[in-house]
C-alpha cells in the first residue's frame, strides 16, 4: 500500500523512462529494490523519522542508498563501472520523479556522490562504511544557496537542522 500512495507522487512523464531503464537494466531492478528497501529499514532503525526531513541524517540515507545499490548491483553484474552509471542514472531519475526545492534536489544530489564515492574507496566493506556514514553523518555541514559544493565533496550536506 505504500508503494501505491508513493507513486502517486512520481510525475507521469517518468514511468515510462523507469520503464526503459528497467527493460535495458533488467539485471539491476531487484538488487536495485533490495538495497532501497534495507536504506529505509537501516535509516528509519538508526534514526526514526528524521531521515524524512532535510537534515543530516536524510544525507545518510542519501549516500546509504547509493552505496547499497551499487554493492548488490556489483553481486549481480560484476562491473564497477557500469553498477556505478546505473546507480547514478536510476537515483538521478528518483530526483526528477519527484517535486523538490533546488536546494533540497542539490543536496541530495550532492550526497548520492558521496555514496558512489563511498562504494569506489570502500567497495564491498559494510562495516566500515557503516562506520563512515555515521562520522559523516554527525559532521554534516548545513548549506544554503550560496555555499560552495565543490569544497565539500567529501561531506554529507543538509539544509535543514533536525
Amino acid at each position: 500500500m505504500k508503494w501505491i500512495k508513493l507513486l502517486t507522487r512520481v510525475r507521469p512523464k517518468m514511468f515510462g523512462k523507469l520503464l526503459w531503464m528497467s527493460i535495458t537494466h533488467i539485471l539491476f531492478v531487484i538488487p536495485t529494490f533490495l538495497a532501497t528497501k534495507q536504506c529505509m529499514a537501516l535509516s528509519t532503525e538508526l534514526y526514526d523519522r528524521k531521515h524524512y526531513q532535510n537534515g543530516p541524517e536524510n544525507a545518510f540515507r542519501h549516500a546509504l542508498w547509493n552505496y547499497l545499490i551499487a554493492k548488490r548491483c556489483l553481486s549481480w553484474r560484476n562491473n564497477p563501472s557500469k553498477v556505478l552509471r546505473w546507480t547514478k542514472r536510476i537515483t538521478d531519475w528518483h530526483e526528477d520523479a519527484f517535486s523538490n526545492s533546488k536546494l533540497a534536489r542539490t543536496m541530495d544530489e550532492h550526497n548520492n556522490a558521496v555514496g558512489r564515492q563511498l562504494f569506489k574507496a570502500h567497495g564491498e566493506d559494510h562495516e566500515k562504511v557503516m562506520h563512515i556514514l555515521k562520522r559523516m553523518t554527525s559532521e554534516s555541514i548545513q548549506i544554503t544557496m550560496e555555499t560552495d559544493l565543490n569544497r565539500l565533496k567529501q561531506q554529507f550536506v543538509h539544509i535543514k537542522t533536525t
